[in-house]
């Protein structure tokens, strides 16, 4: 091998091809071919195994394809495609444009490289030599394709790969292997996103046409639009007698028009296949569910679809087995902005609203403090916190008066929220919200204050169906999956059960819900279902989240952006959404209730005809058979200004005679103020001083009836 080659070296470049030629003949008769060193696994099933498509697949519990993802950057390729499910029209048309004696050769077609090599002396037209089964071999060999390379070594390498590769594959497979391994336009390698891209069909219904087209392609996939339609007229010429060049022309510009871009053929889920594909994946199973899946995002449409003239664009939903914790649909976006088409709104923190007062009430009748027949009072409030005043309105701007907590809770009214959260502690209700899975509520519960009954800390959907399908549990908590697991997670107490049970059968009354929904309302699905609603202020965030004895669904609607929608409550916005979802969930297949716990019982309760009588739920040790509105008496004093932890600022522009500080009480009566531990007379104004003050303030005997410490910065 070594003293032929020195011996090619001294004579011209056509020459040593001419030479190189006679040689392979000279070793093709003899036999002596076989006895080279080249050696390479040609295993047909090998090769086909080891072709991987850019696109992973992501399926749901069943195991259809639910989202196909590209995961490599450096190609589009598909499945491989067997020659049977390719046009018989591209076979014909490759084999005329790139190897015509493609079916009479081993590998090497000895005439057209002698052609090659005689035009080379005379000065002919050169045409190609390679065989379909040598282009084959530099795409499977790395030595081959890595050369970068037409000289005589590299030819020489590829004709023997060429031969001994017919010597292990048929025709069909050389053709079959070539036709998945080619890059036709671009990016687009192997027939199947060649003929997708181009021609938005599958490989088998290629038309001659078109197969003239990507037969052209081979040759030089990134060749000009006029050089592809060329070369397409003259692959059809050698098939045909008449062909139409003119007409050929216009489908190449036509194919071409669309950038040779390769349509997504699934995209169901793009949320969840962008969290469980990775680059390397071939196919990953989910616990989605295709149907429901579809179902969510149709149903989340139609309905933005409805509110698009109300400004709301945006919505997501989600939908959990309670059993399982396996969600079943994620639709992270519903809405059609291309600039937010990445943005996942089920993974995105937004203000609760009202979402969180199930959590709130619960943590009281858990800590005694309340029940679900307790009065709460829905009058105007007005409460001093560190920051001034703060007076929380219902959505309505109606007040009630007494109302129980089963009313207050179901119906979703605030001021009696807030009452108790007064009674249960911003941070006691902070912790427990953090314990049921709110990752967002970071901060101490003063941080907060007493707004975080009416949802001002910020939660995702992916969070609130979590701890509302703990509510539905029992209170036991499970991490949410979007995979299956390979065994059971145990589920973790978060609330004590008899609480979480009386919860979810507030949530579940109709009636209760009336006074603000009224009894005719798109939350009444005519099965038991515990359901709340919640709009966060100025209307930016609009929530519907509830559960049956077997599924939770959540529902978002509002604006990425964080634009205000305009009239959109939680009535009409996501509730018809979790409305439709739901009962298609149990078209045919009524939920079961859940027992309730050992440690709750039932019991009519009177309530002084405030409310009309009823069958009440009690934690046990809590029962009562009568409630009583208190007689109005004179409430404990309190400091109303200034309030606890309050900060003032003197200002240097204003003379310090203007600056005076009046403190107030809550009630009338014979008091007197203590300023760090020394008399004061408050009725003409205090002059502030910079520092921290303690102020008390003192009945007639001297004992201290409230304190605050406020702080004052400047001076």
């Amino acid at each position: 091998m070594t003293s032929v080659k020195r011996g090619l070296l001294r004579i011209p470049r056509g020459a040593r091809l001419l030479v190189l030629i006679l040689a392979a003949l000279a070793a093709a008769v003899t036999g002596a071919w076989r006895h080279t060193d080249y050696h390479a696994d040609y295993d047909f099933e090998a090769i086909r195994a080891a072709h991987a498509s850019s696109d992973a697949k992501l399926l749901d519990r069943h195991g259809r394809v639910i989202h196909e993802l590209r995961v490599d950057p450096y190609g589009r390729r598909l499945e491989w495609t067997p020659l049977s499910a390719i046009s018989p029209a591209l076979v014909d048309a490759l084999v005329a444009a790139e190897d015509r004696r493609f079916h009479a050769h081993g590998g090497v077609d000895w005439l057209a490289a002698g052609a090659a090599a005689l035009a080379v002396f005379t000065g002919g037209e050169r045409g190609g030599a390679s065989t379909i089964s040598m282009q084959l071999a530099a795409l499977l060999d790395s030595r081959i394709r890595a050369s970068g390379k037409r000289d005589l070594d590299h030819k020489w390498l590829q004709m023997r790969a060429a031969l001994a590769m017919e010597r292990v594959l048929d025709k069909g497979q050389v053709l079959e292997a070539y036709l998945n391994l080619v890059t036709f336009r671009g990016e687009l390698q192997g027939i199947a996103a060649a003929s997708l891209g181009l021609f938005d069909k599958a490989p088998a219904a290629l038309t001659a046409p078109e197969a003239a087209i990507l037969a052209a392609l081979v040759r030089g996939p990134n060749a000009a639009v006029s050089v592809v339609s060329r070369r397409a007229c003259g692959v059809t010429r050698r098939l045909v007698d008449d062909a139409d060049c003119e007409s050929l022309d216009a489908r190449v510009r036509d194919a071409f028009s669309r950038g040779a871009k390769l349509r997504q053929r699934v995209a169901d889920a793009p949320h969840v296949a962008r969290r469980l594909l990775a680059r390397g994946t071939t196919w990953v199973r989910s616990t989605l569910d295709a149907r429901l899946q579809s179902l969510a995002t149709r149903t989340l449409r139609d309905v933005l679809s409805s509110l698009r003239h109300r400004n709301a664009r945006d919505g997501a939903v989600l939908v959990v087995d309670n059993l399982t914790g396996e969600v079943l649909a994620y639709v992270g976006n519903g809405g059609d902005n291309p600039d937010a088409y990445y943005v996942d709104g089920v993974r995105a923190p937004r203000q609760a609203g009202s979402t969180l007062k199930p959590f709130l009430y619960g943590l009281a009748i858990e800590q005694r403090r309340l029940t679900a027949a307790s009065f709460l009072d829905d009058s105007p409030v007005s409460l001093q916190t560190p920051t001034g005043a703060y007076v929380p309105q219902n959505y309505d701007n109606r007040f009630r008066g007494r109302v129980s907590v089963r009313t207050a809770l179901a119906g979703s009214v605030n001021v009696p929220a807030v009452r108790a959260l007064m009674l249960t502690g911003v941070d006691a209700f902070a912790d427990r919200l953090r314990a049921v899975g709110f990752e967002h509520v970071t901060q101490p519960g003063d941080y907060y204050g007493y707004s975080l009954a009416l949802g001002s800390a910020e939660v995702t959907l992916w969070q609130l169906v979590a701890a509302y399908r703990a509510l539905a549990a029992g209170g036991e908590i499970l991490p949410l999956t979007l995979a299956p697991r390979a065994r059971p997670v145990p589920p973790r107490s978060v609330m004590e059960p008899g609480a979480a049970f009386i919860v979810a059968d507030i949530l579940a009354d109709r009636g209760a819900r009336a006074g603000t929904f009224g009894l005719d309302n798109v939350l009444s699905l005519g099965i038991p279902a515990s359901v709340k609603t919640g709009t966060s202020k100025d209307m930016r965030d609009n929530w519907c989240v509830g559960f049956t004895g077997r599924y939770t669904v959540g529902v978002w609607v509002g604006n990425f952006d964080g634009e205000p929608m305009h009239d959109v409550s939680g009535v009409s916005g996501a509730a018809p959404a979790w409305a439709r979802i739901m009962a298609a969930l149990h078209d045919g297949r009524p939920p079961h209730r859940r027992a309730p716990p050992s440690n709750v019982e039932r019991a009519r309760v009177d309530l002084a005809g405030v409310e009309p009588p009823r069958l009440e739920w009690f934690l046990e040790g809590t029962t009562t058979h009568s409630v009583v509105p208190l007689a109005a008496r004179a409430a404990a004093p309190r400091i109303r200004y200034p309030g606890q932890g309050m900060i003032m600022a003197i200002d240097a522009d204003i003379p310090p005679a203007h600056q005076r500080v009046f403190f107030e009480t809550t009630t009338g009566g014979d008091f007197a103020w203590r300023l760090n531990g020394d008399p004061v007379d408050a009725r003409a104004g205090w002059a502030p001083v910079p520092g921290t003050h303690e102020l008390e303030l003192v009945d007639a005997g001297g004992a201290v009836v409230d304190h605050v410490r406020f702080i004052v910065r400047g001076g």
